[in-house]
């Protein structure tokens, strides 16, 4: 078993990437009922399956003898590693690429238990099935076929896998600015919300402050009345008329809006840039950005859960 030589492990990694990939895009495929290239990377490779079986036969071939062992050590060795690179590349992309957070019994979307038993089962298929007559291919090539193969193999993986990190670090930049210029948006909202809230404040309280002037006014006037009722009558009158005339055009008002206009004519300026720069990031979605969305259907992101949202449905739209 761990007689291999470093090109058969490298042979065995990057069949099971290839194998893994055919599982993992054949269920997604069913359940999303269309074509989804699954994975990472753009081309026919799944690393987490590669690197989990050379963990997998790695643990559980000398416990070949004991099927339990054998299911718990795979199903362990096979957790951890879904767990530890679910959590670097969250920290690393900001997006989570599966997530088993719907699942009933999972641990922070990272791992779930069915897909821990699934892990156990694989593990036993793997090593009891799969794997022999995968040995025997690879076994039976002569030490200068296996590098050839593997150094081909190695280049187009490291060429693929390079490309698809650098659209996943550009992803999480875009996902970032949009949503900082989303937050800058919300602020300026804010600020011209507050602003015009406190005109309307002054409004009130100067019509407040007008009525109980020109209330006064009326009380005197009425007093007036028992002396002089025909005076009084046409006083209150014209008091009247300038009441309605305050509570129906103030001039103050529309100077004191002039006053901010200039502020608020800014804070729209700056308004319509954000959206239009916002609008821009998400057109300059590349075709590997793209195909990483397309290719991971659950992922999400907690702290850009808004903008992926927005990004995956300007993707629907132009379908």
């Amino acid at each position: 078993m761990y007689a291999y030589t470093s090109n058969q492990w490298m042979l065995f990694f990057f069949i099971y990437c290839f194998l893994g990939w055919i599982f993992e895009s054949t269920y997604v495929s069913v359940c999303e009922k269309r074509f989804v290239n699954r994975g990472f990377m753009r081309g026919p490779f799944l690393p987490l399956y590669g690197t989990g079986a050379i963990l997998i036969l790695f643990v559980s071939i000398p416990l070949q003898g004991h099927l339990v062992w054998m299911f718990l050590a795979g199903s362990a060795a096979a957790t951890a590693l879904e767990y530890v690179t679910g959590v670097c590349m969250e920290a690393l992309f900001k997006v989570r690429y599966w997530d088993y957070s719907h699942k009933k019994i999972q641990y922070k979307g990272y791992i779930c238990l069915s897909s821990s038993i699934a892990w156990g089962g694989l593990t036993i298929f793997l090593v009891k099935v799969i794997h022999r007559p995968i040995e025997q291919a690879v076994l039976s090539l002569n030490e200068e076929a296996a590098e050839i193969f593997v150094h081909v193999l190695t280049v187009a993986a490291a060429a693929d896998f390079a490309l698809a990190f650098k659209a996943a670090l550009d992803l999480r930049d875009i996902l970032v600015k949009m949503t900082a210029m989303k937050e800058e948006m919300e602020m300026i909202q804010e600020k011209a919300e507050k602003i015009l809230g406190n005109v309307q404040e002054d409004i009130r309280r100067q019509v407040e402050e007008k009525l109980a002037q020109q209330k006064k006014v009326l009380e005197l006037g009425r007093e007036k009345l028992d002396n002089q009722r025909e005076a009084g009558r046409q006083r209150r009158q014209e008091l009247e008329n300038r009441l309605e005339t305050i509570l129906t055009g103030l001039g103050w008002e529309r100077e004191r809006l002039g006053q901010l206009r200039p502020e608020l004519d800014e804070l729209r300026m700056k308004f319509r840039m954000n959206q239009r720069s916002r609008q821009a990031l998400g057109d300059r979605l590349g075709r590997t950005m793209k195909g990483l969305l397309k290719n991971s259907p659950t992922a999400n992101s907690r702290e850009f859960k808004e903008a992926l949202k927005e990004l995956r449905d300007r993707l629907e739209e132009r379908k």
